[in-house]
């Protein structure tokens, strides 16, 4: 068996297990998931809204990556719905350590946010992986590479039957990945400090908890 502790490059991941980037055209999966309409808020959720867009174009640059989680991302989460999982057959899990064994190859990687089948901090079955960095890029590392080996360990997981939805943050940039089988799909970039990314961003959020209560916890 391969013990690959190291960080892998998204090049190696896709020579190392014969995977296929689709970038160019999304998938039938992605565009499933992009048919959304810009949410509807109440007045506590456009106050929280307001805040955060302001927040976001006036540091968003100047943000470790702690400062991008705490007064950003985690509020974003909460608009989408996906921090109030709790008593309904899925949670939401913050720095989650996850490992497998991949065409014998040992991977290991740790999940920023998780949202899987489980109860509390007992995750079972992997569905959506969030990885995020400060403004610049980690020079050890690649955020997309750490999010597809995460797919990879969550199909494992999963016993590679259902699809996997994440999402790579790099300061102002949102992008959206979709795994199925060997090809996985991504996304145009969404800058989350312009109004009108920001709504569909949340929007996009929302639809993944809508297909995960709907379909994914029903495979």
């Amino acid at each position: 068996m391969i013990d690959k502790t190291r960080e892998w490059k998204e090049a190696e991941l896709i020579l190392h297990f014969q995977l296929r980037r689709l970038a160019t055209q999304p998938t039938s999966l992605m565009q499933e998931w992009f048919e959304v309409k810009h949410p509807i808020f109440d007045i506590f959720e456009q106050k929280v809204f307001d805040e955060i867009l302001l927040e976001a174009q006036e540091n968003v640059v100047g943000w470790s990556e702690e400062d991008l989680k705490m007064y950003f991302i985690s509020n974003v989460l909460r608009l989408s719905g996906l921090m109030s999982l709790q008593n309904k057959g899925y949670v939401g899990v913050f720095e989650k350590k996850l490992s497998a064994v991949v065409n014998n190859t040992k991977l290991s990687v740790r999940s920023d946010f998780l949202v899987a089948k489980g109860f509390k901090n007992i995750v079972e079955t992997p569905y959506f992986h969030f990885q995020e960095y400060k403004p610049q890029l980690n020079p050890t590392g690649e955020p997309m590479a750490q999010l597809i080996e995460a797919f990879l360990i969550g199909q494992a997981k999963n016993e590679n039957v259902t699809p996997l939805y994440g999402c790579e943050v790099i300061g102002k940039q949102w992008t959206f990945v979709t795994m199925e089988g060997k090809n996985y799909c991504v996304s145009e970039a969404f800058d989350c400090t312009k109004r009108e990314s920001l709504l569909t961003i949340i929007a996009i959020l929302r639809k993944f908890k809508y297909i995960l209560e709907t379909r994914l916890l029903k495979l």
